[in-house]
């Protein structure tokens, strides 16, 4: 079952590269009295997500936090090294969390799984964005197609917030 607007998202835990090597981030952590932005892409790397969809939450990661975003994450079903390694090479260290879903538990668990094993990728999560207030989906945005990244995108978060 897909998670929905007014769910409270399941416990888990991601891996996110720091400079004193990996951490365990929990979803309490993460979302736990805050405002968040979460947003997932099918693969760090891949064209949409590296030219489209993240470079759009750089640009508007100031925006975002003058209306009262806490933070902004990515999340990925990558390990955490690549994770990393995205981070630094986009200029997103320090900017915005990258987190790995590396067995894709988080992803499984709110229904959001692509199977792209026919582009030799496996299982992936689909593309979309949540708005999360203190653990509960406030605004679910699911793309159509793993390809595009509108509705998902930082504009469209600006106009729900």
């Amino acid at each position: 079952m897909t998670i929905a607007e007014g769910d409270t998202l399941p416990q888990a835990k991601f891996k996110e590269k720091t400079a004193d090597g990996p951490i365990e981030v929990t979803t309490d952590e993460l979302f736990k009295g805050k405002k968040v932005v979460l947003f997932a892409v099918p693969g760090a790397f891949t064209p949409t997500c590296s030219l489209n969809h993240l470079p759009g939450y750089l640009e508007n990661r100031d925006a975002l936090l003058e209306r009262g975003v806490d933070e902004i994450a990515v999340v990925a079903v990558n390990d955490f090294f690549v994770m990393g390694a995205w981070a630094e090479k986009t200029g997103g260290t320090g900017k915005i969390r990258f987190l790995s879903d590396w067995d894709a538990s988080f992803t499984k668990a709110i229904g959001l799984e692509l199977d792209a094993s026919g582009a030799g990728l496996g299982i992936r999560s689909k593309r979309y964005s949540m708005l999360v207030e203190d653990g509960v989906v406030k605004s679910l945005n699911i793309e159509e197609s793993p390809g595009q990244a509108t509705v998902s995108g930082a504009a469209a978060m600006l106009e729900r917030l």
